[in-house]
């Protein structure tokens, strides 16, 4: 189908299923469908369920690096960190970091932050990511910014399973050769930022996520 009658038909068969009464499987690749059409939501990985929650959950709390990589869109901005005394250190920022890591200093993890956890700084004193802006995707009430930045990204096979092809993941293979990584903020439409610009990014602190490079389990 095509994409406006996508929308439609997803809309039209939640009416059904509702109408119905009846409780309905429905298996897809699409997270979006998924996510707008299901009351609960099985995520699959070669076989083996990694999470059954409320689609909210699984984007608020996902339970491992595949979920949180696949539920987003754009998806989640995935960096190396390194614990120390007072947070993780990503590139030349130091984010906080939960309770659960506080003891774990030298320890190397997974930061995930969401597009919409990075905005153009204010007055506050937020940890902020400092980059070159690589592209920018206007949207209408908002605008999209791939800002190049000095840190590493996560090359874990949970994560290159959900690029879209193979030259995505050869480009973030580069980047990583240079300690540099891309990431994606989703900023108001009324931001003035332009290819080439170099600019800081302030990072929303409340809604981190870590997990364990070696299991890919979130730390919590």
């Amino acid at each position: 189908l095509d994409a406006k009658l996508r929308v439609q038909m997803r809309a039209e068969i939640s009416r059904i299923q509702r109408q119905l009464s009846v409780t309905t499987v429905y298996v897809t690749h699409d997270q979006i469908e998924a996510m707008t059409m299901g009351d609960r939501v099985a995520v699959m990985r070669k076989g083996l369920l990694q999470q059954f929650d409320a689609p909210q959950r699984l984007y608020e709390a996902p339970a491992n690096l595949f979920v949180a990589s696949f539920i987003g869109s754009p998806a989640m901005n995935m960096l190396e960190g390194t614990i120390e005394e007072g947070g993780a250190r990503v590139g030349s920022a130091l984010l906080p970091a939960p309770p659960a890591l506080a003891g774990s200093v030298g320890k190397h993890v997974a930061v995930g932050i969401r597009p919409e956890a990075l905005n153009l700084p204010g007055t506050d004193d937020r940890p902020r990511l400092r980059g070159r802006v690589a592209t920018v995707e206007a949207l209408g009430p908002e605008q999209l910014a791939h800002v190049e930045i000095e840190a590493q990204p996560v090359l874990a096979d949970e994560v290159l399973e959900g690029l879209v092809d193979a030259d995505d993941a050869k480009e973030l293979a580069e980047l990583a050769d240079a300690s540099r990584a891309t990431v994606v903020a989703r900023l108001d439409a009324s931001a003035t930022v332009r290819p080439d610009d170099q600019i800081e990014l302030a990072v929303d602190g409340r809604h981190l996520h870590f997990f364990d490079l070696d299991t890919g389990e979130a730390c919590r």
